[in-house]
């Protein structure tokens, strides 16, 4: 870089969060008259500053200061060591990237611990879902990405999980809404180790999720 060019980064004026906030608002605004609204109207007061404030929150999933920080334990530190299937499920909202509708639904998550490996504190399965669903998303790409999160925060070089399954099933607005409106869940899913490799695992892990 020139020394022209940095000066020219640093004369650069600093946009404020808040100058930001109020840029995107006025683009809400330009939105809303886009499709026919008045955006000084009653019940549209304040709605571009609302949005902002959503948006904020349902795509925190960008923010790296808020990933969740995932908790581990030496299997077995507590007198129990554990080398079976542990099944978490809940549900889970995401936005389609595509054409920025919403998709939810249900997850099932699994692994199998290494009996001398780490075992998962099990509220931050939900945790991890949550902010890796919370961004622009393709459900395919979702199950990978909290499946390599919650791997990583599980690797043991010596000692790795015996397996990590997570299966996803979900409601697409951009399909139900327009395109071909019909209603249909999209199933996906990411399998490793045991539950990709033995077939018998496989079908136990999904047998259960079944009922």
């Amino acid at each position: 870089m020139t020394e022209e060019q940095n000066n020219a980064g640093k004369n650069r004026p600093v946009v404020t969060s808040s100058e930001r906030d109020k840029k995107v608002e006025e683009h809400i605004r330009g939105i809303l008259e886009y499709l026919g609204e008045d955006p000084d109207r009653e019940g549209l007061i304040g709605t571009p500053e609302r949005i902002v404030r959503m948006w904020k929150e349902i795509f925190r999933g960008y923010d790296p200061q808020q990933k969740p920080k995932i908790t581990v334990f030496k299997n077995g530190c507590d007198g129990i060591v554990y080398d079976d299937m542990i099944i978490d499920e809940g549900e889970f909202y995401s936005v389609c990237e595509h054409h920025m509708m919403p998709f939810f639904g249900r997850y099932w998550f699994a692994y199998i611990p290494n009996p001398n490996g780490r075992i998962l504190g099990i509220s931050k399965i939900g945790r991890v879902i949550d902010y890796c669903a919370a961004k622009l998303q393709i459900q395919e790409r979702l199950v990978h990405e909290v499946v390599d999160m919650l791997a990583e925060a599980l690797k043991d070089e010596e000692y790795p999980p015996l397996g990590i399954a997570l299966v996803m099933k979900a409601s697409h607005l951009c399909k139900e809404m327009r395109g071909v409106r019909k209603h249909g869940d999209m199933t996906s899913g990411c399998l490793t180790g045991a539950f990709k490799e033995d077939r018998y695992v496989r079908t136990e892990f999904l047998d259960l999720i079944k009922k």
